[in-house]
């Protein structure tokens, strides 16, 4: 089997190896790959991996060889899986590989605004705390997140881990999630999202986008919101709408915003988000660990075997 990957440096910029994937079959890796280029290069090859370059309908009318078609990440919209059924190209994706890491940063966000670590750590290195007349000193607001209220709107995988962590911090927790109430662990209360805005201190985002969820966060929610109340996006960056949040920043209707998705990734240099205060971007990385990466191959790998095998596993579309 020929498999060609066309984005691998995202994935795998040099710290681990393609080992699993080359014991699959004969394995060309691109670090990058243009829109251009993506007929000719995958034109030989009975599986391509991918995991932002789009394959359209028309490459795949181009790629009469083309058999499979694996997607190195969870989201899978970067393929037309519509036009994959036709062309009988199974589509898979890898499922589940980052909760983890995920939870971590959305907890990372939490606390940097609450603790505003990053702030500190900035002002010790001009000096500020070698300069100060007291053994400390703090010139922001610092708050526990103990006795406030989480709202988590989606209770998927990662929702519900942030939601249990969430307890662990003494934090109440409410989410918006179509799973039964009863079936909800103690301690985690199910509303609506309406209800979420006027009681949340921190409300934290892991629904997936669709129609209905892009710019759930407008100025009409914002304005519903408790004031300075800290929103968390690590889910999809559509769910919000950037100039919005950036207003609700400075007019301190939002004490903060911590996110790892933007609408347009990278985000455009006048992104109104960049200058706001109390915005705190991270570059789509929370998926990015070492741990997180390492099972995102072996299951791309897995999948790999599974499809030659006659079984496919993780099919999408």
């Amino acid at each position: 089997m020929k498999i060609v990957i066309l984005d691998g440096y995202s994935v795998n910029p040099g710290d681990l190896s393609w080992a699993e994937l080359e014991s699959c079959g004969e394995l060309t890796v691109y670090d990058r790959t243009a829109a251009d280029e993506v007929a000719a290069r995958a034109k030989e090859a009975d599986a391509v991996l991918t995991n932002k370059v789009v394959i359209s309908a028309g490459i795949m009318d181009r790629l009469p060889k083309l058999k499979y078609i694996g997607v190195l990440a969870t989201g899978y919209n970067v393929v037309d899986t519509e036009a994959a059924a036709k062309h009988g190209i199974t589509v898979t994706n890898v499922p589940a590989y980052s909760t983890d890491s995920v939870v971590q940063m959305t907890f990372a966000h939490i606390l940097n605004m609450t603790n505003r670590v990053a702030h500190y750590a900035r002002l010790n290195r001009k000096g500020k705390w070698s300069s100060s007349p007291d053994f400390c000193y703090w010139d922001t607001p610092l708050g526990e997140l103990a006795g406030k209220t989480l709202g988590v709107v989606g209770l998927g995988n990662i929702g519900y881990k942030v939601a249990c962590m969430a307890r662990d911090f003494g934090m109440d927790v409410f989410a918006c999630t179509s799973k039964n109430s009863a079936g909800l662990p103690p301690g985690i209360q199910k509303t609506t999202f309406n209800g979420l805005l006027g009681i949340s201190d921190v409300l934290t985002l892991h629904c997936p986008l669709t129609p209905k969820t892009k710019e759930m966060i407008n100025k009409d929610t914002l304005s519903r919101m408790k004031r300075g109340a800290l929103l968390v996006n690590t889910g999809r960056g559509q769910l919000v709408n950037e100039a919005d949040v950036a207003k609700a920043l400075a007019d301190g209707q939002l004490g903060g915003y911590g996110a790892d998705v933007m609408t347009q990734e990278p985000p455009a240099a006048d992104n109104p988000l960049l200058g706001a205060p109390n915005a705190y971007l991270t570059p789509h990385i929370a998926w990015a660990t070492v741990e997180a990466r390492k099972r995102l191959v072996a299951i791309a790998a897995d999948n790999i075997k599974a499809f030659a095998q006659g079984s496919p596993q993780n099919v999408v579309g």
